[in-house]
C-alpha cells in the first residue's frame, strides 16, 4: 500500500472505495445533506403562530395571496441542517488557508471577546454621540495608530472594504486634480500588469483611462517602461507593494518620485500590508494614498462577503480631500464631523463629501485595535517578519519538486507556476483538486495572470513549523505523483470530498438560483 509519511493512503484504490454506496447516502461522519426545501414541509411551520385578528391591511392591497413557500423545520432539524453544512466548509480553524494575496490568518479569540462586549456589540448605529463616547474614542485611537504605522498624516475610516478604500483614495486624487483645475486634462492612470483586478476597475469607475505597465524579468515594475508612459495627462499610478507576485518593489521610491515629478499621485494598494507592517512606513516611500485591509493585516479572516474594513491613509497633499464623516475631539468630547457646515470641515478644505452611510465597520475596528494593543509595536513587527519567514520556508521546501516563478527570496507569499507539470497531463486545476483530498484548501490558482498556471501560497505568520512541514510534504508528494504518471487519479480528484468535481464553467454560465419542487411523474408526461 502506498502511504505518505503520515501513514495515510494517498490513492483512492489504497483506501476504502470512496464511491461505496450506502442506503442513506452517508459515509460514516460524512453526512449527506439535502436542501432545506427538501427536508422541510412547505405547507407547515415549526412554530405555532396565532392568526392575527382585528388587523387592517397596511400593505396597500399587496398582501400575499398564496403560501410563502419556505420550508417549515423543527428546531432540531434546523440546527442539524446548518451544523452539517458547516462541517462541509473548510475554515482557518481547521487547518492552513494558503490563499495568496488574501492573508487568511488566525483570528485571536481575545479579539472576539472584546468585540462582543455589550458596549460595542449592542451599540446602535443611530445612538447619540453622548452615548457612544467609548466607540468614538476607539475609532480615533485606531486611526492614530494607523497613521503611526504608515507615516501618513490623515486617514479615512469609513471605507467598508479594500476595493471601497481604493475608491476613496482615487476619489481623493480626482478631487485634488479638480482643485488644481486639471481634472479634464489628467485622465490616465497607470497600473502594473500584475495589479489586483480591482485597481483598474476602480480607476475606470472614477472616470480615468487605464494603461498597463509591463513587468521586468524579476517580476517587478519595469521602471524604464513606466517613465516612457509618463506625461502631463497622467493622474497617477496604482501599485501594490509587496506586489501580487509576492515581491517587494525595489524601485518604489524611484517610481513615486517619477510620478510626482510628472504631476501625478501615487496610490498604493495596501492588501499586502501584512508583510511590512511595523517594518516600513508607506509614507516614507512617497505614497499619497493607501487602503489598509483591517480584516487581513489586523486579523479576522474575510470570506463569504464580509465583514471587512478598508481605512485609507492620505498624504499631506490629499488630506484636505478626506471624506466625511470623521471623528473630532473638542472640549474633551468626541463627535462626528458630518457636514460641510461644521467649522472644522470648512477649515479642512475641499472634502470629497460623504463616502458611505455611517462610519465604517465597528466590529472590525474593535478587533483591529484589540490585535494591535495585544501585540504591541514589537509584536506587529514580528508578525510581519514571521509571515515573510514562513513564505520563504515554503519556497525553500517546495522548489525541489515545484517551479518558483522568479529567482531569489520572496516576501509574504511564494509564487509557483506549472512548468513542473509539463508533459504530465496534469494541469494546475487538477493539482488544486488533489489538494482537497489531502485535506487542504487549494492556494490561489491562476493568479497573478502574468504567470502561466500560477499557484500563489501565503502561509501567513499563523502557521507553526509542524503545520508548514505537513503542508509542504503533501504538496511534494502530489508533485512526485504527477511526475510519476498518476494522471488519472488527478483527473478524478477530489474523491473524498462531499461532492466530486463540478463543471464550474457550466455552473457559472447557467447558474440555478431558484429551487423548484420536482415534477410529479404524471405532470411530466
Amino acid at each position: 500500500m502506498s502511504m505518505n509519511n503520515q501513514g495515510r493512503p494517498t490513492k483512492a484504490s489504497d483506501a476504502m472505495d470512496a464511491n461505496v454506496k450506502t442506503f442513506t447516502g452517508n459515509k460514516a461522519l460524512m453526512i449527506e445533506e439535502a436542501l432545506s426545501f427538501e427536508v422541510g414541509d412547505l405547507s407547515g411551520s415549526g412554530v405555532d403562530l396565532q392568526e392575527p385578528s382585528g388587523e387592517y391591511d397596511r400593505l396597500g392591497g399587496l398582501k400575499r395571496n398564496n403560501m410563502i413557500g419556505l420550508p417549515g423545520l423543527s428546531e432540531p432539524e434546523a440546527m442539524r441542517h446548518f451544523v452539517r453544512l458547516s462541517q462541509k466548509n473548510y475554515a482557518i480553524d481547521m487547518g492552513p488557508f494558503p490563499l495568496g494575496s488574501c492573508t487568511m490568518k488566525h483570528n485571536p479569540r481575545l479579539n472576539e471577546k472584546v468585540a462582543r462586549l455589550p458596549g460595542f456589540a449592542d451599540l446602535h448605529p443611530l445612538a447619540p454621540e453622548s452615548a457612544a463616547q467609548g466607540a468614538l474614542e476607539l475609532i480615533d485611537t485606531l486611526a492614530f495608530w494607523l497613521k503611526e504605522l504608515t507615516g501618513m498624516p490623515a486617514v479615512a475610516m469609513s471605507p467598508k472594504a479594500g476595493a471601497h478604500g481604493e475608491l476613496c483614495g482615487m476619489m481623493a486624487i480626482k478631487a485634488a486634480l479638480e482643485a488644481r483645475g486639471e481634472a479634464g486634462k489628467r485622465v490616465r492612470v497607470l497600473a502594473p500588469e500584475s495589479a489586483h483586478g480591482t485597481n483598474p476597475a476602480t480607476a475606470v469607475l472614477c472616470g480615468f483611462k487605464v494603461e498597463s505597465i509591463p513587468g521586468d524579468g524579476t517580476g517587478r515594475v519595469d521602471l524604464e517602461a513606466l517613465k516612457e508612459k509618463l506625461g502631463d495627462d497622467v493622474a497617477g499610478i496604482m501599485v501594490t507593494n509587496p506586489n501580487t507576485c509576492g515581491l517587494f518593489e525595489r524601485d518604489i521610491r524611484a517610481i513615486a518620485d517619477a510620478v510626482h515629478e510628472a504631476g501625478g499621485y501615487f496610490y498604493c494598494d495596501g492588501a499586502n500590508f501584512n508583510a511590512i507592517a511595523g517594518k516600513v512606513k508607506p509614507g516614507d516611500l512617497g505614497v499619497d494614498a493607501m487602503h489598509i485591509n483591517l480584516h487581513k493585516t489586523f486579523s479576522t479572516p474575510h470570506g463569504g462577503g464580509g465583514p471587512g474594513a478598508g481605512p485609507t491613509v492620505l498624504s499631506e497633499a490629499l488630506a484636505p480631500f478626506a471624506p466625511l464623516p470623521y471623528v473630532s475631539l473638542e472640549d474633551g468630547k468626541y463627535g462626528l464631523v458630518e457636514t460641510l457646515h461644521h467649522a472644522e470641515a470648512e477649515d479642512s478644505g475641499e472634502t470629497l463629501g460623504r463616502l458611505t452611510a455611517f462610519h465604517g465597520q465597528m466590529g472590525m475596528f474593535t478587533r483591529a485595535l484589540s490585535y494591535m494593543m495585544s501585540h504591541g509595536k514589537d509584536g506587529l513587527k514580528q508578525a510581519s517578519e514571521d509571515a515573510v519567514l514562513n513564505a520563504n520556508y515554503v519556497l525553500a521546501r517546495l522548489k525541489s519538486e515545484m517551479t518558483p516563478s522568479f529567482d531569489g527570496p520572496c516576501m509574504h507569499e511564494a509564487l509557483f507556476d506549472d512548468r513542473f507539470l509539463k508533459d504530465t497531463g496534469v494541469e494546475t486545476i487538477d493539482f488544486a483538486k488533489a489538494m482537497i483530498d489531502e485535506g487542504y484548501h487549494p492556494m490561489t490558482m491562476y493568479f497573478p495572470l502574468v504567470v502561466h498556471g500560477a499557484m500563489l501560497v501565503e502561509p501567513t505568520e499563523s502557521e507553526s513549523k509542524r503545520e508548514l512541514d505537513l503542508f509542504c510534504d503533501a504538496l511534494l508528494s502530489l508533485a512526485k505523483r504527477a511526475k510519476a504518471g498518476e494522471t488519472e487519479s488527478f483527473k478524478a480528484a477530489p474523491v473524498y470530498a462531499p461532492r466530486r468535481r463540478l463543471d464550474e464553467t457550466a455552473a457559472a454560465r447557467h447558474p440555478v438560483l431558484r429551487w423548484s419542487p420536482p415534477q410529479k411523474a404524471e405532470a411530466a408526461e
